[in-house]
């Protein structure tokens, strides 16, 4: 090994080789596990997000593959439709040119070029990341396999009668012209205007206070023009008597009914609601319940129509409404007309007040653009009668929520789900499989062909393919068996599914995690016909975050680059990174000044290693996880402490080349038998692993790789490093110590090392590899990769609690003696002499056995032990359990110094005793507490008492110096 732990220089190495030697693939006699990767997208980079639960996924991958599971870990990356379309998109920009200049068929095959290019991004990523994944198995969601899986689910489910075509209202992107899902629409808090308007009663009617007129309040006036009712709550007086009448609609000139529904407020604004059934969710369901008119005003493009359109809800056009809008506005773009609205309402005395109001505003997360609620044909799934099945396997626990509290919100969303909008206006993507005739008719199929023979059509009939594409999660959720070879393929389907478990962060449960259920549970049946889930357990992660709780974006420039933290980033690089493409000068300027300010030196290189174990040891059961770079670096500094401990086991099992610090030949460490000897530090850390390895264990088994990250760490940089190799040094440098001892100690030294190393090895996998294979002539393994050996299992057996409970005396011993070197400031170098008083026969004992530990590891010259009789001169002490751990003050301190420190801790433990005693005085307190509280406070009582004697018989004794 190198003096000096250097990340980059140990994990390609290894890396290429594991994959290179095919260890990735599914292998071995165990029960299948596997897992599969949610799919980035094809034209991102990694975030910490994907860094976080890909760790977190490679960790269990490992640890199943060790434990001798047949492992599979599916990669893959999405095609992410209107993200990818935008990029390419961007690119013919530059050259002048649109798709619509290319035309659909070059426009694909040159997104197909930017995928060849560019796709290739996150793969390399992942290997950074130490990915297990078998990437002779890697998928792309645009795959002709995954393609024809698309197929095959859309035509099923149409024959089926669970996937049709109807107007409806979606999230609209006038920028982009598609459809998109909820999840890509960004509800972000801004500053508006609220309009209170006035619309004219009709026929005469006034309200009970004699006005001609309702007042309603909105916050998008030019949604006006489509208004197709006023509601009023039916419990509202001052409306009642209302309902039913009708208003004339101001502008436009039509008369439009005055309903009553519960959706509306009675105590917000005047309590009148216009109705807009075609731009707004809320509107559509409320006339969906009185019958109002869909009313459609706006163009793809959300530019006012030269005519309106009008729908009843079944579809049909109404045949009564000839769709006129008001001169002036055909082809306004929406917000141009609101001003003209606006100014025309108070024109005519209509404009009642204007009023600043504070409201959430629904863009697209990628052209930013305000989101329009409109009315258009698209294809949907009937989730609504999909959703029962999905519903009951969390409830009848075959799929299990890890957190549990997560089954709330998804059954909250299953039980209310509404039927999903699969289609997107779109070129690149999964064009959607069906024909239209030239009177509408529509024809689904796999193909033209089948269409036209499963249709019996007539070969002269012209047919037109759809020209949108699938919504990408409708391809994604077929994902744990699509990539498995269905619908032809069965071998691996019935291997690998269903998966063990999905890591995923619960931003997506319905977007993806539901969908993917009622998917599985449709397409993929037991020899029984039972739909079969698609995994068992679904492991929710929280969201990563910035050090102050942030959301991570590049618009705040707080974004973190996974590879930058492992590789490290000088400070001007980090903030040309964050500020590159920044179009506002004065937000550019910011996110610098940030920069600077949080991270004056850039990013050191931590390693992999050091990153994934700062993401396990951040995975807790939280909603919210921030990311601090501090935690990193102290990570960085447990993977020194590591590596200088496998090299002090070097140097203790390798013979020294003389003249030199290289090493030569390994020494006897037990790996070809003899007779050993083990030291009670031996027996012990032997026993505290056996300890060690169940806990990790029930960790993975629990999802706690918080837990499992701190019991690791205390253990390796605690138990082992500062105990156990001190400890064994005795025996080490004791020219005494015989070849049966040497050989014992040896053997365990390199005997924990090489388990614990196999133990750290699915979070860390690049610095375990490196030592495990320097370790290999001492520790008698032959094996090519420690990704091979199998996971350390606890033995109760190997447990002994005799010696666990003997060197934790002399570990409070040795703990005793360096506390009062700290309190008396005697220098750790300086032997100083101990006497140990008020101990009994198992004290004795002790000290008689482990003098040379003692001596060794406290410094000292000389330990005596005192009989009950013996008077021991003024010192100041140390308490191991009622053994007295006493340092003779003479000559050693400041006397005046250690009364002041002794005060001190007189009045502190005077104070504790008196909370204490005012508890056991109180009649509430004890006769409400349970009887084992009363009782161990009453022990405090005593214990207090007790070392408030000692603490004045040592002021005593400093007296008498």
């Amino acid at each position: 090994m190198e003096k000096t732990y250097q990340p980059s220089s140990i994990e390609t190495k290894h890396y290429e080789h594991w994959e290179q030697s095919n260890y990735f693939q599914p292998s071995g006699n165990g029960a299948p596990y596997s897992i599969m990767i949610p799919p980035p997208n094809v034209t991102g980079t990694l975030h910490m997000g994907h860094a976080f639960q890909q760790t977190i996924m490679d960790a269990l991958t490992r640890y199943h593959r060790m434990m001798g599971r047949d492992t599979l870990w599916q990669p893959g990356t999405d095609h992410a439709g209107i993200a990818t379309q935008m990029v390419v998109e961007r690119l013919l920009a530059a050259d002048g040119k649109t798709r619509h200049d290319l035309g659909r068929e070059t426009f694909i095959d040159r997104v197909w070029q930017w995928k060849a290019q560019s796709g290739g991004t996150i793969s390399s990523q992942m290997r950074r990341l130490g990915d297990s994944v078998d990437w002779t198995r890697e998928r792309f969601t645009m795959d002709e396999g995954l393609s024809e899986a698309v197929r095959e689910v859309f035509v099923r489910l149409f024959d089926e009668g669970l996937l049709y075509r109807g107007k409806r209202l979606v999230n609209w992107d006038p920028k982009f012209h598609t459809a998109i899902s909820d999840i890509e629409v960004e509800n972000k808090e801004e500053q508006g205007s609220l309009w209170h308007f006035r619309y004219p009663l009709a026929d005469g009617v006034t309200t009970v206070d004699g006005k001609s007129y309702l007042v309603v309040a909105t916050t998008r006036p030019e949604t006006m023009l489509g208004d197709s009712a006023v509601a009023v709550h039916p419990d509202d007086e001052r409306y009642t008597a209302l309902v039913g009448k009708y208003v004339e609609l101001p502008l436009v000139g039509r008369r439009i009914p005055i309903i009553a529904d519960d959706y509306v407020e009675m105590d917000f604004g005047t309590g009148c609601v216009k109705i807009t059934p075609a731009h707004d969710f809320n509107d559509y369901e409320v006339g969906k319940r009185n019958g109002a008119q869909l009313i459609n005003i706006f163009d793809k493009s959300a530019a006012v129509l030269p005519v309106a359109e009008a729908f009843e809800y079944s579809g049909k056009a109404l045949e009564d409404f000839d769709g006129t809008l008001p001169d002036g506005y055909a082809g306004l773009d929406r917000f141009d007309a609101r001003k003209k609205i606006v100014a025309e309402f108070d024109a005519l005395g209509l404009l009642d007040s204007i009023k600043d109001h504070t409201l959430m505003v629904p863009r697209g997360d990628r052209s930013h653009d305000v989101i329009e609620p409109w009315l258009t044909d698209q294809w949907y799934v009937a989730a609504t009668k999909m959703a029962q099945p999905a519903i009951d396997a969390v409830k009848n626990g075959d799929i299990e929520f890890v957190p549990k509290m997560y089954e709330n919100e998804y059954y909250n969303w299953m039980n209310n789900i509404q039927d999903w909008c699969i289609s997107r206006q779109l070129w690149w993507g999964h064009q959607i499989p069906a024909w239209y005739d030239k009177d509408g008719g529509v024809y689904v199929g796999r193909s033209e062909e089948e269409v036209r023979t499963k249709y019996t059509l007539d070969p002269s009939l012209e047919l037109r393919r759809d020209e949108d594409v699938l919504d990408t999660w409708f391809s994604s959720a077929l994902w744990t068996f699509s990539t498995l070879g269905w619908p032809h393929d069965m071998d691996m389907v019935r291997r690998f599914h269903p998966t063990d478990v999905l890591v995923t962060g619960f931003d997506i449960i319905f977007f993806w995690v539901a969908r993917m259920i009622m998917m599985t549970l449709h397409f993929i049946k037991d020899e029984n016909g039972k739909g079969i889930i698609p995994f068992k357990k679904i492991y929710m992660t929280g969201l990563i975050r910035d050090e102050n709780g942030q959301k991570m974006s590049k618009s705040k420039g707080n974004v973190i680059d996974p590879i930058d933290l492992i590789d490290g980033i000088d400070l001007e690089t980090l903030v040309g990174k964050r500020t590159s493409g920044m179009m506002q000068p004065q937000l550019a300027a910011k996110i610098e000044k940030n920069t600077r300010k949080s991270f004056p030196d850039g990013f050191a290189e931590s390693g992999t290693d050091a990153l994934r174990f700062t993401l396990t040891s951040l995975a807790s059961l939280s909603r919210d996880i921030n990311f601090d770079v501090k935690r990193l670096e102290g990570y960085r500094n447990f993977c020194n402490k590591l590596w200088n401990a496998a090299r002090l086991v070097q140097m203790n099992t390798f013979a020294q080349v003389e003249g030199s610090d290289e090493l030569g030949a390994p020494l006897d460490c037990g790996q070809h038998g003899g007779e050993m000897e083990f030291s009670l530090a031996d027996r012990w850390i032997r026993s505290r692993f056996q300890k060690l390895e169940a806990e990790v264990h029930k960790h993975y088994q629990q999802y706690r790789f918080d837990l499992m990250s701190q019991t690791l760490y205390s253990f390796i940089w605690d138990e082992y490093c500062s105990w156990y190799l001190e400890l064994s040094k005795p025996v080490f440098w004791n020219e005494n110590s015989t070849d049966a001892q040497l050989r014992g100690t040896r053997k365990t030294v390199v005997g924990v090392l090489e388990a614990l190393l196999r133990l750290i090895h699915p979070i860390m996998p690049f610095i375990s590899e490196e030592i495990w294979q320097s370790l290999k002539p001492v520790s008698g393994e032959t094996g090519d990769s420690i990704m091979l050996e199998p996971f350390p299992m606890p033995n109760n057996a190997s447990i002994d609690s005799a010696a666990e409970a003997d060197l934790e005396w002399v570990k409070g011993v040795i703990m005793g003696v360096r506390n009062i070197r700290g309190e008396l400031n005697i220098a750790p170098s300086k032997a100083i002499s101990v006497l140990l008083a008020n101990g009994d026969a198992e004290d004795k004992r002790r000290y008689q056995e482990n003098e040379a530990f003692l001596k060794q590891l406290a410094k000292l010259d000389n330990i005596q032990w005192l009989e009950a009789a013996d008077q021991a001169p003024a010192s100041s002490q140390a308490l191991v359990g009622h053994l007295k751990v006493l340092v003779p003050m003479a000559g050693l301190i400041d006397v005046a110094a250690e009364k002041a420190r002794i005060a001190k801790e007189v009045e502190k433990t005077q104070k504790e005793l008196a909370r204490i005693e005012g508890k056991l005085t109180n009649e509430k307190f004890i006769s409400k507490a349970p009887d084992d509280v009363v009782a161990k406070e009453k022990e405090k009582a005593e214990a207090l008492n007790s070392k408030l004697i000692d603490l004045n018989a040592q002021v005593a004794q400093l007296d008498a110096l």
